[in-house]
Formats: structure tokens, sequence, C-alpha cells
């Protein structure tokens, strides 16, 4: 059999909170919550200021198809609606509810009925799913797919490969039962051939926790990984464990595949099981500047100073603040950013862990070629972009990047190759707009 080898990088796993049982963060003063936490359309705000909100009431509804609903995830008054994203600082409505403590439960909450495949949908899209793992793309679209008797794999993923990164982790131990509830869900309605259950081998006790929940399951394997960034990627994912690999512009299903992060499986189970929408999310607060780092069950909106005043603060002044991993993560401007929808962790970084030295000349080892996932090769990629060459970019499969950062990762001159990639793709989708609305104009012209 051939053996199917990835290619990635070793970062230190750095797995520091793994076995570090979630604690509960005490209700904040108030909570930001932005309306655009998942791709798409935002979501549209249906409160005002002055109303007295519950947990779980709604306030924000979906505006689309790509959209999710956003419930609140404090019991207060609503203290300001803002045209004003506090994720992007783009124009977005924003919603700002000041909390009495006594986090009461919405009266008007049930548990769904779920019967056949549309009411399932129904129920994914009312709990407030979306991409958990960090892509925040609506889980009950996903789900909308065509030719569902072609989907041959549901991949759950547990394996969590960003260094630092435990939350997942704890919910396949402390919520397997929601993963367990989850996964039947998928079964019955998506009706896949097998689910598998994919996780690294660095993380022993899910890997247990998930065996003993499927263990009479003949139609749930778990997979266990070696442990390799960036092996949750969902292509890379879908590769390793059923060899078939996804094209340029293609989705997963295409080639009969699904993949969903398992912590988002547990979201839409406890909505039908208990009538709970997503109001709370597990957050790994880590980093070298925590002086106790922990995962904590922390409200939707919550100001991250919070989580690490709760960690027991800093042990030297922080000079960068991450969501997410260290390797595709995002700096953040300021303590008072709020957990959001995809937030699985918050990372904080004394200067000297980093400082990244000036880039220096290409000396064309090729490390970024052979640490490519893609199978790509981002030092040509640099030398297009630079020479403003986008029918080269698009030669180069540009497309194909996932953005990783296992060519930065492994530059010795420290080369921005991840940005290049970034900027490379924008110019790419720049070219192909200015070329399509070339040949439509000229379609219309000879039309006349």
């Amino acid at each position: 059999m051939l053996r199917r080898v990835i290619r990635g990088v070793f970062p230190p796993h750095n797995k520091n909170t793994a076995f570090s049982k979630v604690r509960i963060l005490p209700v904040p003063a108030e909570v930001n919550i932005p309306m655009s936490m998942h791709s798409g359309v935002p979501a549209k705000p249906v409160v005002k200021v002055g109303d007295f909100v519950k947990v779980g009431q709604l306030i924000g509804e979906a505006a689309g198809f790509v959209s999710a609903p956003i419930h609140a995830s404090v019991s207060g008054v609503v203290k300001s609606v803002n045209a004003f994203d506090f994720l992007t600082g783009k124009k977005a409505d924003s919603i700002t509810i000041a909390a009495d403590g006594k986090q009461e439960l919405y009266e008007r909450l049930t548990v769904p009925t779920v019967t056949n495949m549309q009411e399932f949908l129904d129920a994914v899209k009312d709990s407030g799913a979306a991409g958990l793992g960090g892509a925040g793309f609506p889980t009950a679209a996903k789900l909308t797919i065509k030719d569902i008797d072609k989907l041959d794999y549901i991949l759950i993923n547990g394996a969590e490969c960003e260094p630092y990164v435990t939350s997942d982790t704890r919910t396949m131990v402390g919520g397997a039962e929601y993963v367990h509830v989850g996964v039947q869900l998928l079964k019955e309605f998506m009706k896949p051939k097998k689910v598998l259950i994919c996780i690294e081998d660095n993380k022993a006790e899910a890997i247990s926790s998930m065996k003993n929940v499927f263990a009479d399951d003949p139609d749930v394997d778990v997979i266990v990984l070696p442990s390799m960034y960036p092996q949750g990627e969902r292509k890379v994912l879908v590769y390793k464990v059923t060899g078939r690999i996804v094209p340029e512009g293609a989705r997963l299903h295409d080639v009969g595949c699904l993949v969903m992060n398992c912590t988002t499986v547990t979201v839409f189970a406890r909505f039908i099981k208990l009538g709970v929408p997503l109001v709370q999310k597990v957050v790994t607060v880590d980093g070298t500047a925590v002086k106790t780092p922990r995962n904590i069950l922390a409200p939707i909106g919550a100001p991250i100073k919070e989580l690490f005043e709760f960690c027991d603060g800093f042990v030297g002044e922080p000079k960068k603040i991450i969501f997410g991993g260290p390797m595709m993560g995002v700096a953040q401007p300021s303590l008072d950013m709020p957990v959001v929808k995809t937030t699985n962790a918050v990372l904080a970084f004394l200067e000297k862990d980093i400082s990244v030295p000036d880039a220096t000349a290409c000396i064309k080892c090729g490390r970024c070629v052979r640490h490519c996932p893609m199978s790509l090769m981002p030092v040509n990629t640099e030398t297009a972009y630079n020479l403003n060459r986008p029918e080269t970019l698009s030669q180069l499969k540009v497309g194909l990047c996932v953005e990783c950062g296992c060519c930065s990762y492994s530059c010795p001159a420290k080369r921005p190759l991840v940005q290049i990639m970034q900027l490379s793709k924008g110019m790419l989708r720049e070219y192909n707009a200015a070329t399509k609305a070339v040949a439509g104009d000229n379609t219309r012209k000879g039309a006349r």
C-alpha cells in the first residue's frame, strides 16, 4: 500500500493545559457581542438599547443562508448597539450587555423537535453553531449539501495540532457524551458510510475517552494520527485519513468528505438535547506571559482581560496577544477584545518569545517547498508576486495555499512567506475578477 506522506513542521507542542479541567469564569460586568462572529453575512440585531435580555435569548437573527443567529450570553440590560465590530474595526454591529450577575435562562427556550432532515438543519442553525475550529463557517450551511448519498466520510476533527491549544482536547474528555450525541445525529441524518474521529497521538486522555464512548459503534472509528502541524487542516486531514485529494476550487463534499470540529458537534448536540444555544466557549489561556495557564469556560463577549485576570495575571508585560494558536492565530490590539464563537485560545507572550529577526535574502534552500503540506513553491510565489505576475501565480496554484505558516516557520532567512502567499491570493482574485469583467464586456459588445 502506498504510504501517504504529509509535509509539515514539528513546533514544540507546549500543551501545558492538556490535563487542566475547565474552570468557569465569573460573570463579567458586561459583554461585547459582535454580530459578525461567523463567515458570511453578519447577524441582524433584534434588540435595542434598554431591553432586558436573558441567557440564550436571540439578540441577532441570521441574515441569510450563510449566516448564524447570535444569543445573549448573560442576563442583563442592552447597554448599546454599536455600528462597530470589536473584532475587525469595520462597520458591523456589536451589542453590549450590562450583566446583572444572575444568569437567568431565557424562559422561552425549548428542546427542538428533530424527526427529519429539515428539522435537523433548522435545529443546527438555531443552535448558533459555526465552525469552532476557527473557520467560523455556519454549520447548517455546511451540512446543506447536494448529492448527500455520495457522502462517504464525516471526519470529526480533534487533531488540535496548534501549539498550546487544548480546548478541543478538554471537550473530548469532559464533553464526550455530547460528542457521542452529535455523531449519532450526523449518522442519522447525513448518513455517511463511516464516521472517523481524528486525534493526534499526543492526546492520550482524549483518545481513551473517544474509544470508550464509541467502543460498541461499528460505524465509527477512532483514528490516531502522528503529531505534526498542520495535521488538523481540513484538506490535509482528508488526504491523510482517506487518501482523497481536494482539487483547487473544490469543496470537501466534492470528494465525498465532510470535516466537523469536535467542539462544533457538541454545540448542536447540546441544543438538540437541552434546548440551550451557543452562549459560552471553552478557551485555553496560555503563553509565556501567563502566570497560571488554564482552560476557562467563558461567556461569548467576555473581555479577554478578565480571562487573564482569572489566570492570576501576567508574569511580565505581554508584548503580543493572540487569538488562536501561534502558527495561524491573529494578534489582538487590546485586552478589551471579546471572546467570540471561534475563540479556542487566547495566548500572551513576553517580548523575548515573539521577537523575529529581520528578513535576509533568500538562499534558495528549498525548505519552504519541502515543508509545504500542499506541495506548493512559496519561494517562486514570492518572486511572481514581487514581479506582479498573476498569470504565474495561477500556474503555481497559489489558490491551494491553506495559510498554515509552515513556509515562514521553516525559512532560515525569516522571509514573510505566509504573508506573501496571502497577498498573492488576493492579487490573483483581483486579476481573475478583472479578466472576467473584460470578458463580460466583450460578450455584451458582440451581442450588439
